[in-house]
């Protein structure tokens, strides 16, 4: 008897682990769903709402703006994954405007989004694909450091820079080069480095010390608990937008690039006390990317899968950096709740600056794929230019310096 106990134990043991063996292999779409599953129990890029400063109207409410017909007409009404949600979105703004509804309440809620069986390709891609395509709802996240009174009434330019826990020698470089805060032609100048976690888990040290310490030397530093990745840049540039509606209405305008770029201060600055009134109060200027569509290469870090979204770019301004109208920052940030967020910053923000009737300009001085590689070490080569990208700390100190060398002769 005990014999044949111990026999029926083994059997039933080879049993489950063919089984699981079978499944491993052969039942793909099931383990999307136990990785799904495993995700949405301990994947910590699920934080918990916070509550932000009220906006002048109730921080629960979003007040209803046009979308350009331009932006509807450019979005292939299809039944890929984002198209669909796009188009649903404008039914329901279509709705309330007809409605004489004045403001629309998106969910506060981090809701999982839909992962019907047209979107599960994109788990095949990476796991970054997966945790956007998860996440892509969730948009309130806690604040660990703040800078409440960094811009004032008088405040000409704000210097928005995209940057990671771990890349401080970037940041240094930038606050001891073009980036210090100062005033610039006559105009105050002021800068500020955007974060995710500083705790990099299951990525790499936890950096909050050094994080908390170099803010208190500099305080220039926003960041929030997400994920710091690359599909998670456009939720960095919404939080943002949101901070900056309340903290930074007066700014006259804003830049927004990387922290390995090369920006020329003096000449970003003069260049905008050029500006004409009608241009100033509308501008989106940059490196302009057109006729640009989706990569499918799965090997590119900038893949999208087809189910995930089919059709074209609009114009966007490269990402490595680019200007706009500090008076558009509420707007934006009103119809970044009308537009899914999309993989892809540089594209997500092209979208809103078209779904707001804004057009991109163009501006030969902004060199977001670098100059050629014989002048990358000529000063006189970037005397003019507003920027380049991309440029290492040693290097952007070496032409910060030599840019304003009295001896500098071109």
């Amino acid at each position: 008897m005990a014999y044949s106990k111990l026999r029926l134990a083994v059997v039933a043991v080879l049993g489950l682990a063919t089984l699981h063996i079978f499944l491993s292999w052969h039942s793909k779409d099931l383990m999307q769903v136990l990785v799904q599953r495993v995700y949405v129990h301990n994947n910590w890029l699920n934080a918990t709402n916070v509550s932000y400063p009220s906006l002048a109207t109730n921080e629960s409410k979003i007040s209803l703006i046009n979308i350009s017909s331009g932006f509807k007409r450019f979005i292939p009404e299809k039944n890929n994954f984002w198209n669909h949600r796009q188009h649903q979105m404008f039914q329901l703004l279509d709705r309330l405007i007809l409605n004489g509804t004045s403001s629309y309440s998106p969910s506060s809620n981090c809701i999982e989004a839909g992962m019907g069986p047209e979107v599960l390709e994109a788990y095949s891609f990476s796991e970054s694909h997966g945790d956007f395509l998860r996440y892509m709802n969730c948009k309130d996240y806690s604040q660990r450091i703040d800078q409440p009174d960094k811009c004032d009434g008088d405040t000409f330019l704000l210097l928005v820079i995209k940057s990671v826990a771990a890349n401080f020698e970037r940041r240094q470089a930038i606050r001891e080069t073009w980036g210090k805060e100062s005033t610039v032609e006559g105009m105050k100048v002021r800068t500020v480095f955007l974060l995710g976690s500083a705790s990099n888990v299951g990525d790499g040290p936890d950096l909050w010390r050094l994080l908390e310490f170099e803010n208190r030397l500099y305080r220039d530093i926003l960041q929030w608990e997400f994920k710091d990745t690359l599909f998670n840049l456009t939720l960095k540039d919404y939080l943002f937008l949101k901070w900056a509606t309340v903290h930074c209405p007066h700014v006259r305008y804003v830049f927004k690039g990387d922290d390995d770029v090369f920006v020329n201060t003096p000449v970003m600055v003069t260049y905008l006390k050029s500006l004409s009134d009608d241009i100033s109060s509308q501008l989106y200027v940059g490196q302009t990317i057109v006729n640009a569509t989706p990569l499918r290469d799965k090997k590119s870090k900038y893949s999208i899968p087809k189910s995930f979204y089919d059709g074209a770019y609009p114009a966007y301004a490269g990402g490595g950096g680019f200007l706009y109208s500090g008076s558009l920052v509420r707007s934006l940030y009103k119809v970044s709740h009308y537009i899914p967020f999309f993989p892809i910053d540089d594209v997500f923000t092209g979208m809103c600056f078209m779904a707001l009737k804004i057009s991109l300009l163009h501006h030969s001085g902004f060199q977001t794929f670098d100059i050629e590689p014989k002048h990358r070490d000529n000063p006189c080569a970037h005397i003019n230019l507003i920027l380049v990208h991309q440029r290492s700390p040693r290097q952007t100190a070496l032409l910060w310096r030599a840019l304003r060398s009295p001896d500098l002769k071109c």
